[in-house]
């Protein structure tokens, strides 16, 4: 080996040690939030985590969005949360390894039948039959082949060659909501909310009835904390209707609400769209609580709702209309939701939580 190559080979191995894995984890990914926000260059941040520049810029581009302000400024921003969500999806999506990946003469059988002979996955199993083709891998199922096709295992076979590959599911265009200037975004809320480590704070969202049926729906309240929960029907998935609810939720429970309620979290769904009316207090001046919205496209960032929905769905599954559902009925669900046992809070129930904070602020054991 003369010196040029030796020196080469010892860069080589320089480069190994210095770079890590690029399969970050979320203590990394928060890591590079922190210093995008304050204008670090990306080779920087990879030498702070010690990876090839590469690996930051295909994380960025994994969770990097337009983040739009309250003030109508936009800003581009990386969500490692997102990120992180992403990453874990991907790798449950590898799965176990494939089994035609030992049989390249199925996979080539599989690529001429389909491209050449025009044949679906089903056909190409039954001419395997009809034939009778023996090969080291058994497939007996043709969604297995579409499986196949979907993780880009085969040479040159993609979703364009079956017959009806070019058909593609048709998605509604989603409408976006221009709410009012001034709401402020989940960035502003404070750390303590975000900590659950202070009581009244709350999730909100709506359940809905079956696609293209009534308009009747359910207005959900969870508590962040103690993970308590109001259920309140409505008659339409409307800002108007959103706002005679919590008029109606703020009447039952007086002059208390304002210590029970002091801020709420929504997505942006059109019926919160009217952030005034809102936060606009029933019986006195001013607010009744403080509102903040999430990012578009970010339910985990209401997961305590998105947990508790779960749970409604037990009672009225998707698809089952709410029309008739009443107040009654809305809260007996909730009640049940109280009392049942979290292993989150070591077997106790919502409502033991929420009693004792209610006795705290009141010295009453319970008000709802």
């Amino acid at each position: 080996m003369d010196e040029k190559t030796a020196l080469n080979t010892e860069k080589n191995e320089e480069k190994k040690k210095r770079y890590k894995h690029p399969d970050l984890n979320y203590a990394d990914r928060i890591k590079i939030s922190v210093l995008r926000n304050h204008h670090v260059p990306v080779l920087e941040i990879a030498k702070e985590l010690g990876c090839h520049r590469s690996t930051i810029y295909k994380e960025l581009k994994r969770a990097t969005y337009e983040h739009h302000n309250s003030d109508w400024s936009t800003e581009i921003r990386y969500n490692p949360e997102q990120a992180q969500i992403i990453h874990e999806f991907n790798q449950s999506a590898k799965g176990p390894a494939l089994k035609i990946e030992n049989d390249h003469e199925f996979a080539e059988y599989v690529e001429k039948k389909i491209i050449e002979e025009k044949r679906s996955p089903q056909g190409v199993l039954d001419d395997v039959v009809n034939e009778e083709k023996e090969f080291r891998v058994e497939i007996r199922s043709a969604k297995t082949i579409y499986n196949y096709i979907d993780k880009n295992v085969f040479k040159s076979l993609e979703r364009k060659h079956l017959p009806c590959g070019k058909e593609k599911r048709e998605y509604k265009r989603i409408q976006r909501v221009h709410r009012k200037p001034k709401a402020d975004t989940i960035e502003q809320r404070p750390e303590e909310i975000n900590e659950r480590s202070t009581f009244g704070n709350w999730e909100m969202d709506t359940v809905k009835g079956p696609q293209g049926g009534d308009k009747n729906c359910l207005l959900v309240l969870t508590e962040r904390k103690t993970r308590y929960q109001i259920n309140e029907p409505m008659k339409a998935c409307t800002t108007d209707e959103v706002r005679k609810a919590l008029n109606r939720i703020e009447k039952e429970y007086g002059s208390k609400f304002y210590s029970i309620f002091k801020t709420v979290t929504v997505d942006n769904g059109s019926e919160f769209a009217d952030w005034e009316a809102i936060e606009k207090a029933l019986y006195r001046v001013g607010k009744r609580w403080k509102l903040y919205y999430c990012h578009p496209y970010s339910s985990y960032e209401r997961g305590t709702n998105e947990n508790n929905n779960k749970l409604v769905r037990r009672w009225v599954p998707k698809g089952v209309s709410f029309a008739g559902f009443t107040r009654k009925q809305a809260k007996e669900v909730a009640d049940w939701m109280n009392n049942y046992p979290r292993q989150i809070f070591g077997g106790k129930t919502a409502q033991m939580l929420y009693d004792a904070e209610i006795e705290k602020l009141f010295d009453v054991k319970n008000i709802a």
